[in-house]
């Protein structure tokens, strides 16, 4: 019994069976006849859950390696857990709405619809800009204290959802959202930290371009993007231009160099010898 106990055990941790434990169950199976009806029945009942849990857990690991992608930017798809952001899955993002446009756009314009809750300065011509399609863009400001019941209702029908919660949920309404999710088959995208989530998408260091001093105007922002999954021992990063020059968000090439900053004409001590002439004239 105690075998089938550590058999159970090895499958919640590793979800597999491991060759040694089926070895070992093959072998305590043709010993059986000369152990007594009690333990045969106890051993057959150990064998039928491990059978079960078995079926279980391969139900579970057929769902992940069936998750579909969503059209994810290739510069930030190649840090995520499975090259991308995965339908029914929680992805967790930095308070950047930049990186969250840039997360949007693909999929906005590959023809899927998409929500924003909870953020009411979420800028539309900002979006646009990157790419996000209004047309099929919903937006619900201010959802109020049932959040989470709006979250669940709109994921029933839109496939990426992004929501900044404005409170803390129980264990089981986090639950009951995440089984929503891989039912629908919807992407979500919380603003800030959330349990269960796939991974942590967020900006390290960050740097504009353009600004001299006192002149010129922002033309590129260059960033760090960080993501941190529980799959994954190191958190993985990657330099990107949020948005460059052209206003598109690319990677960043170890081979660019940013573009000079502007340099500051030296102040004028003395007007011109014409200047001082035309003034004498004139006097």
């Amino acid at each position: 019994m105690s075998h089938a106990i550590d058999t159970i055990e090895h499958m919640f941790e590793y979800r597999q069976v491991s060759p040694v434990s089926t070895q070992a169950s093959s072998a305590a199976a043709e010993a059986l006849p000369s152990v007594p009806s009690t333990q045969k029945r106890q051993a057959g009942a150990a064998a039928d859950r491990v059978a079960e849990l078995q079926s279980r857990i391969s139900q579970m690991q057929s769902r992940t390696l069936n998750a579909k992608l969503i059209p994810t930017h290739p510069a930030i798809g190649q840090l995520l857990p499975g090259g991308g952001l995965q339908q029914g899955n929680v992805y967790s993002i930095d308070k950047s709405m930049m990186l969250l446009m840039a997360l949007l756009a693909p999929p906005s314009a590959a023809g899927s619809w998409c929500a924003v809750i909870g953020v009411p300065e979420f800028g539309i011509e900002a979006a646009a800009r990157f790419g996000v399609d209004l047309e099929r863009l919903v937006l619900v400001p201010r959802p109020g204290d049932q959040w989470l019941a709006v979250t669940a209702a709109i994921a029933d029908v839109v496939e990426v959802v992004v929501m900044r919660p404005p409170a803390r949920a129980s264990d089981s309404a986090v639950a009951r959202l995440a089984s929503r999710l891989r039912q629908r088959k919807s992407t979500l995208l919380m603003m800030g930290s959330w349990p269960q989530s796939e991974a942590m998408v967020s900006l390290g260091e960050s740097r504009w371009h353009g600004i001299g001093a006192g002149h010129g105007h922002l033309a590129a922002r260059e960033v760090t993007v960080i993501v941190t999954s529980k799959s994954t021992s190191r958190p993985r990063s990657a330099r990107l231009w949020l948005p460059d020059s052209s206003e598109n968000v690319r990677a960043y090439g170890d081979h660019e160099r940013a573009k000079p900053e502007l340099t500051v004409l030296p102040e004028l001590t003395a007007l011109p010898e014409i200047v001082v002439q035309a003034q004498r004239v004139s006097a």
